[in-house]
């Protein structure tokens, strides 16, 4: 049978999602979770590969096993044995032809600056401290970002995809107290996308850019013409959207669930 599971993790723990043979991964971890309690090796399909210090409130991850066992045991069993840094929150079985990857029509993500005045220790590894924003220019500025176009701009060196072409559906930025939440949606990101795009806009919400900057920066198809990448600490994969599958929906990034009542971000 096949089984989908919601995954969280922090991020700070691993070399990112995928296995490595000298660095613990989020991959390796839940493999060798799902193992103990299939009783049989476990192979993962997941919905998007994180970077290193990448969290996630919301990653999916499929599998095959022979094994019969009660979906709860998915759950409470692989969170037994497996690291604090890695939790499965939910599991339920799918049709053979479901696919963690490539059965996703839409990722979503979300980006947290924090520009108190004093960062806090609590924070460290789960934000990206920032200077302070201005937020409503940032989204005024990302506005320009929407719809389907060339991201060659935001893309990584690295990057092995064939096309560099992206169809954002949503990208919001808002306040939250000391916490500016960039939020994007679309389906599928560039290496180092969604990093890229929020440092290009922390880059407007200091005032060293203007607003119309990142329509410019978007058309010039030249990474180059962005500054830095941002930090993975900000960084939180929080829902994947699969057609006709009734997934528990993914929840906020994990320094504003402490906040509550943020299900607009």
């Amino acid at each position: 049978m096949r089984i989908a599971l919601g995954v969280e993790y922090d991020g700070a723990a691993f070399r990112g999602f995928q296995f490595q043979t000298n660095a613990p991964s989020v991959q390796a971890a839940l493999e060798a979770g799902l193992g103990r309690i299939a009783d049989e090796p476990v192979r993962l399909a997941a919905a998007g590969r994180t970077d290193a210090g990448v969290h996630a409130t919301g990653q999916v991850v499929g599998f095959d096993t022979a094994a019969e066992r009660p979906l709860e045991a998915w759950v409470r069993g692989v969170n037994a044995v497996t690291p604090a840094g890695v939790k499965v929150r939910w599991a339920r079985r799918v049709d053979p032809a479901f696919h963690a990857r490539y059965s996703a029509v839409a990722r979503r993500y979300q980006y947290v600056f924090h520009d108190d005045r004093v960062p806090s220790p609590l924070l460290a590894g789960r934000v990206t401290p920032a200077r302070p924003l201005d937020a409503d220019a940032m989204h005024r500025a990302a506005q320009w970002l929407l719809g389907e176009h060339d991201f060659s701009s935001f893309r990584a060196a690295g990057c092995q995809s064939l096309s560099a072409h992206r169809c954002v559906h949503r990208l919001t930025v808002s306040r939250a107290a000391s916490f500016v939440v960039v939020d994007i949606t679309a389906n599928a990101f560039l290496l180092h996308m969604v990093r890229n795009v929020a440092g290009a806009l922390a880059d407007v919400g200091t005032g060293a850019r203007a607003e119309s900057w990142l329509r410019d920066a978007l058309l010039a198809r030249d990474r180059g013409v962005v500054g830095a990448t941002a930090a993975p600490d900000g960084l939180y994969l929080v829902d994947v959207h699969y057609p006709d599958q009734d997934f528990p929906p993914g929840r906020p990034a994990g320094p504003l669930q402490a906040l509550g009542g943020l299900d607009r971000f």
